[in-house]
């Protein structure tokens, strides 16, 4: 195992610059995405109407309802960034009533730093830089660790640079329930959530705290930005040592340059989708670097608390509010795996509700990235199982007083989770049709490309200009990397089977990998040994597919095993015994 403070060789690291959507720039976007939806369905009408094969029927309608199933999603992304639409940053409140809060006195900040087995080396940092951040005039800061771990060794170092502490007896409500504990113990008008490892910049109360000046605003989410990701350097020769794989695998992957081997840069989703949800209200909290209105926090509890009340035929009088402050029912934020989103929903489906977020642009904190497959399958688990367990237990697009453009924008996020379903289809299909001899599709090839290949150059330059240029292939592969977490979570979601949490490791865990890429491996030998075993077949003669039919379908299997190949190489990934210098 490496040194868990690893990262200190990426200190001098910088963020890249948050930059905005010109006019002329969506103008082109606009354009080629319309174009794009336009091609995309007129091929859908011609695939269900002129190509489904009579002699593989079910077959044939199995992929076509997955094409068609994916091109939803197509639309749904776009519009989840189809504009961009900053709110104004205005400097600090100053006084209480510029905050839009009553009394007299400073405005109270507390900063909460939750941590469950984070090492007190690694909270040292963040401690550091949560106190050392400028705050504005007429701000008065408090910092807190919330440990979860309940460890002396903590509670000791938060004595050490006083600042406060706060441990639970039990770990009910996983970091929401963390959360609450605190809550319900300090008294800050504001609060701003750390994941052990956030660490904020000197002026990040300086550049966020502006928004609040709206007295509607609950929340701001600002980006997160994992400055360790490693910058593609050559691994070392002894990389595959403590790996479990065989040497000739190692001797294949272990030159490979591996920039972002774990496809971690949140960059498209934050600068991008999130950036692009403000315009609609409906960019979700993401927990850690995220600042809260506690009015607006509780007020949407206490709602939840007297709408339970009422659901129980229960009176709901103001003695019942105020007994809701120190009841086991209030939850402040959903006792949940993904708090976030789930409150963030909550909120947002307040009728008649005053509060709104706020989505700040500019990077002002930084991150740990996920170091190894475990680390890395442990967050994406978190990720796909919270939000499915969401929308089958609680499905938003139902949801009462959550507005329609808000109910597309959550009904992209999870649909981009079900796609695990329709991606496995597509992903096995030229396989099948390799050793079946039958194709979905019954159309000549001719026609085939003229109604596919447009949608599929308009669709990629769209995404090109829409997405700043962000790697759009890379988020592909990673949807493809996480189908088999994916299709596990949504399958307990379905069977209301509960999903266990593990917090991501802040340590490089780099070893027992193989195990988390055994699908991808398995598709992958899958599909090349149907190229193989259909190659050998034309040439022999005894196969009755055309060399047309080969080529298309290979060249599918080809490609499919170019984006499956993004999991196994993020497994067969070892870092080097220096990066960024010799620190580590």
């Amino acid at each position: 195992m490496m040194d868990s403070l690893y990262f200190k060789a990426f200190e001098d690291c910088t963020p890249p610059a948050s930059v905005p959507l010109t006019r002329t720039r969506e103008r082109i976007w606009h354009f080629f995405a319309a174009l794009s939806l336009g091609l995309g369905l007129w091929y859908c009408q011609w695939r269900w109407t002129h190509t489904l094969n009579p002699e593989a029927i079910t077959f044939s309608i199995v992929v076509a309802l997955a094409e068609t199933l994916a091109f939803i999603g197509c639309i749904l992304f776009y519009f989840d960034i189809w504009r961009q639409d900053d709110t104004i940053a205005l400097a600090p409140p100053k006084t209480r009533a510029q905050a839009g809060l009553s009394g007299t006195g400073p405005i109270l900040l507390d900063i909460y730093i939750t941590t469950l087995d984070e090492t007190a080396d690694l909270l040292e940092f963040t401690i550091a830089d949560a106190l050392s951040a400028v705050v504005p005039d007429g701000w008065v800061r408090q910092v807190h660790l919330l440990d979860d771990g309940n460890r002396t060794e903590i509670a000791g170092l938060a004595k050490r640079y006083n600042i406060g502490y706060f441990a639970r007896g039990s770990k009910t409500g996983f970091k929401a329930g963390n959360l609450r504990h605190a809550l319900l113990r300090t008294e800050g008008d504001f609060f701003l959530i750390c994941d052990a490892d956030t660490r904020i910049f000197k002026e990040f109360f300086l550049n966020s705290l502006g928004y609040f000046r709206d007295s509607t605003v609950a929340w701001v989410q600002t980006p997160h930005w994992f400055y360790d990701i490693p910058d593609g350097r050559k691994v070392d020769d002894n990389s595959g040592s403590g790996s479990g794989l065989p040497t000739f695998i190692q001797r294949i992957v272990r030159n490979e340059k591996a920039k972002d081997p774990f496809m971690s840069d949140p960059g498209l989703f934050f600068d991008v989708i999130q950036r692009r949800r403000n315009r609609n209200n409906a960019s979700f909290c993401c927990g850690a670097a995220s600042i809260h209105r506690r009015e607006a926090v509780f007020s949407v509890a206490l709602h939840d608390y007297s709408k339970h009340l009422l659901d129980t035929k229960l009176p709901v009088s103001k003695a019942h509010r105020q007994l809701a402050l120190a009841a086991h029912d209030l939850q402040p934020f959903r006792y949940h795996v993904s708090e976030d989103i789930y409150t963030s929903i909550q909120s947002q489906s307040v009728k008649n509700s005053k509060w709104k977020s706020v989505y700040h642009p500019n990077i002002e904190s930084k991150m740990l990235s996920p170091w190894g497959m475990q680390s890395w399958a442990s967050q994406r688990q978190k990720y796909a199982g919270g939000s499915l367990n969401i929308f089958i237990r609680d499905n938003v697009l139902f949801k009462r007083g959550l507005p329609l453009l808000s109910k597309l924008h959550y009904g992209a996020t999870f649909w981009s989770y079900l796609s695990s379903t329709w991606l496995l289809i597509l992903l096995c299909a030229p396989a099948l049709t390799l050793f079946s001899g039958s194709a979905p599709i019954s159309a000549p090839s001719h026609a085939f490309f003229l109604h596919l290949v447009p949608f599929l150059i308009a669709n990629e330059i769209a995404l090109i200009v829409g997405c700043f240029g962000y790697d759009i292939n890379k988020g592909r592969k990673l949807a493809i990397a996480c189908i088999p977490i994916t299709l596990k979570a949504l399958w307990l979601a379905l069977h209301g089977q509960k999903i266990n949490f593990n917090a991501t490791p802040k340590i490089p865990l780099l070893s027992g990998a193989t195990r988390i890429v055994k699908t991808h491996l398995l598709l992958i030998g899958a599909t090349g040994f149907a190229i193989i075993f259909a190659c050998y077949g034309y040439a022999r003669g005894w196969s009755n597919i055309s060399l047309t039919f080969l080529v298309l379908n290979g060249f599918w299997g080809l490609w499919n095993i170019y984006t499956l190949w993004a999991a196994p190489r993020a497994a067969f990934w070892h870092a080097p015994t220096a990066t960024k210098g010799d620190v580590l």
